[in-house]
């Protein structure tokens, strides 16, 4: 498990991180309580073993005139890996589709979807999405509100974990 090789400043790192990737080097140093050379030797470490993977602005999609969002579920006709691949591929090439992930169960996808209106969605859905070669079925979900929207993981989970191994 890759925990075992993260030690408490290497978690701290991460968890700072994650809930503020703009700090400086010697803020972050500060708050996980070593200097600012080990910790950027650190950060450099945990981002060329993958733990970090980018560093991203967590944008208003409303404010910037995306008002609708969707989650599609969608059921392919065969679940060979070229099939699922070349889904896959097709979802990356698709701006409104910003996140999918493949499922274990009644549906093979989920797709997280943004538009600036319900016409473009829609025109996604029946211009692309529903033509799509192996694509058997599709159902939608118009989001309402989110309640919640946290990314990441949570680090005062793992810590918990860990101290019971401990």
């Amino acid at each position: 498990m890759v925990t075992t090789r993260l030690d408490p400043i290497d978690r701290k790192i991460l968890s700072e991180l994650q809930a503020d990737g703009r700090m400086t080097n010697v803020e972050l140093a500060r708050r996980v309580g070593i200097s600012a050379p080990p910790c950027l030797r650190r950060v450099r470490t945990l981002e060329e073993a993958g733990l970090i993977g980018g560093y991203h602005a967590d944008v208003n999609a409303r404010e910037l005139g995306f008002e609708v969002q969707v989650f599609a579920l969608v059921g392919l006709d065969s679940q060979a890996e070229a099939e699922l691949s070349a889904f896959e591929n097709r979802c990356r090439a698709w701006p409104l589709v910003r996140e999918c992930h493949m499922l274990n169960g009644e549906v093979d996808f989920i797709l997280k979807c943004v538009a600036p209106d319900l016409s473009t969605f829609q025109s996604f859905l029946t211009g692309a999405l529903l033509t799509t070669p192996n694509v058997a079925s599709v159902k939608t979900s118009l989001v309402i509100r989110v309640a919640k929207d946290e990314p990441g993981v949570p680090f005062d989970v793992l810590e918990e974990r860990l101290g019971r191994e401990a």
